[in-house]
């Protein structure tokens, strides 16, 4: 598994086909496996004639775990993007993101711009604007000696994903407690890529595509039908609006 160092965290990652570059950023407590290849997107990005690359966000999967909060501010994790395309000799890449990737993909095209061709912000609506996040108590519950300890319905949800995925359930409640930042109404209306957002209408978590979309000139909103938040993300409506997004982005 290729990896690199930015700064002293070491980022794993994969990078597979040829054509324009793609960089994929996974959700919380997931990794490039689980959100991009066994969901198909890496074959189905590769078929269309795409350069595919995905890491594992610090904090999760194959890359350096954090224990202190600040060490998962999300200007730091998009700086990881960034640092991968440096390392690679990109100049400019589409990078599309889920959920918290999709924070980090925003954040990245706002500090970034230059080297954001496209973005897709999947499972993230306007809540990137108007909300910091998952809940804190989603760390309690990757804190808790166990899952029959967890009361909470979402802490129980994402404790059984960390469980099933088996990551580092201390990293990834430093890395809930520091990944709070929001960006302004100010900032995303000034971003002048093309952009795609996507949620599942089953989707409690993002907040609504089509709000976010109104925010940023020219952006698209792509509803993935009577799918939730965990679900939305292989399905083949999504995988579609993405590669017909691509293909008639300039």
């Amino acid at each position: 598994m290729p990896s690199f160092k930015n700064g002293d965290v070491e980022i794993a990652y994969i990078d597979e086909g040829s054509g324009d570059p793609i960089v994929l950023v996974h959700g919380f407590a997931s990794t490039k496996d689980v959100n991009w290849v066994a969901t198909s997107w890496v074959t189905t990005l590769t078929r269309a004639g795409r350069r595919v690359i995905a890491l594992d966000n610090r904090g999760h999967g194959q890359s350096s775990k954090l224990y202190d909060p600040a060490d998962y501010h999300t200007g730091k994790m998009a700086d990881d993007v960034r640092a991968l395309l440096d390392h690679l000799r990109i100049e400019r890449a589409d990078v599309m993101g889920y959920s918290m990737g999709a924070r980090i993909t925003a954040w990245l095209t706002v500090t970034h711009p230059e080297r954001v061709r496209s973005a897709v912000l999947g499972g993230l609506g306007v809540r990137l604007v108007s909300g910091v996040g998952l809940p804190e108590s989603i760390a309690d519950a990757l804190e808790a000696p166990s899952l029959d300890d967890v009361t909470d319905a979402q802490g129980r949800t994402f404790r059984a994903f960390a469980d099933q995925t088996k990551s580092d359930r201390r990293a990834l409640a430093a890395c809930i407690r520091g990944t709070r930042q929001v960006l302004s109404r100010e900032q995303v209306g000034a971003i002048g890529i093309p952009v795609l957002v996507a949620v599942g209408t089953k989707d409690d978590v993002a907040g609504s595509a089509h709000e976010l979309a109104a925010l940023i000139p020219g952006a698209e909103a792509l509803d993935i039908p009577g799918r939730d938040h965990m679900l939305a993300v292989g399905d083949k409506v999504y995988k579609a609006g993405v590669l017909a997004f691509l293909d008639r982005r300039p």
